[in-house]
């Protein structure tokens, strides 16, 4: 990926998410058995659903994460919320719904008007793009529970029962990806370790000197609601939004084969984090979006209109088996 590709292969000496204090696959058992626990209604693998007759009633639900560490390093909170809206709001897209509502969630361990004037700018700049109304929020002061802040929200979408995407890829189809603005809001955790090794937030990113390491980490998640008509002209049978697990997502379209031999080039903000923390090219995929925000399966014969109408690439393919394969890797 890099000039240094081979040296950031050897896992054993390289920062990985897990090491950094995030275990993809024990947050995912954890939600599971936290599911099985109470039991659930209708879900895809990204939002819940209730059959509401004509219609499905969706709701998702995230956080911005620890990206919301580097916003206060550097003092700028103007995006996050745009964050905030885009994580819910993507994971509607990807299930074939048209997200309508949002609440937001803001827990702070002391009042400070300045940071909620910031954060509510963002969350206007996202409800904006998103197309979404916003019903209301919760601002909680909790200084014994929260140190810092929290910035959290839930977003109800509504689908045609013959909108929903049917969330399996099938043999044959061709994968499209669609860019992404960057890091979005995910694996920051490890990518604020790499970032930091050497360098502060504040210093100049060597990639473009004109902006900061700190603002290159804070480019708002893109919002794909934009997809959604073009997903339904062209019969998408699965999509994936590329967020924690990197390519392994691609996985939730089902058990197939995922070839990815033509992908979407990294941004810039990725060469950096492997250098800097000597990051395998098999966790900066298992953890990145590696400059592909959305991925979905669709007839071959209609990828590259899809691809047109929505300034996307066809990447790739899928097979028979269960794994995704990318820039030499094999990711299970």
């Amino acid at each position: 990926m890099t000039e240094n590709a081979e040296e950031a292969t050897d896992e054993s000496e390289g920062l990985t998410y897990a090491e950094t204090g995030v275990d993809i696959e024990a947050s995912e058992d954890a939600t599971a058995a936290l599911l099985e626990a109470f039991g659930s209604g209708l879900t895809t693998e990204y939002a819940g659903l209730l059959d509401i007759g004509d219609r499905y009633l969706a709701l998702a639900t995230d956080g911005v994460g620890t990206k919301l560490l580097v916003a206060e390093a550097i003092s700028d909170f103007s995006t996050i919320g745009i964050d905030c809206i885009a994580m819910n709001v993507n994971d509607l897209v990807a299930a074939g719904v048209t997200p309508v509502a949002f609440v937001d969630y803001l827990a702070i361990d002391e009042p400070d008007d300045d940071l909620t004037a910031e954060i509510g700018e963002g969350l206007a700049v996202g409800l904006e793009q998103a197309d979404l109304t916003l019903l209301g929020g919760e601002t909680a002061v909790m200084p014994e529970v929260i140190n810092g802040f929290d910035l959290a929200g839930t977003c109800a979408g509504l689908a045609e029962k013959d909108e929903l995407i049917d969330g399996e890829a099938e043999v044959g189809d061709a994968l499209v990806g669609v860019p992404s603005n960057g890091i979005h809001s995910n694996g920051l955790t490890l990518a604020r370790e790499a970032a930091t090794q050497n360098h502060e937030y504040t210093d100049p990113f060597p990639l473009n000197p004109e902006r900061t390491i700190g603002e290159e980490l804070l480019a708002p998640t893109r919002i794909y609601t934009a997809l959604l008509e073009p997903m339904r002209d062209h019969g998408v049978h699965a999509a994936a939004h590329v967020t924690g697990g990197g390519f392994t997502n691609l996985l939730r379209m089902g058990e197939r084969h995922y070839v990815i031999d033509d992908p979407l080039p990294a941004h810039p903000i990725f060469e950096f984090i492997q250098e800097e923390g000597n990051v395998s090219d098999e966790e900066m995929h298992r953890t990145f979006n590696m400059g592909t925000g959305f991925v979905v399966a669709l007839p071959a014969d209609r990828a590259e209109a899809f691809a047109t109408d929505v300034d996307g690439q066809v990447i790739g393919r899928v097979e028979e088996g269960d794994s995704v394969e990318i820039r030499g890797l094999s990711l299970s």
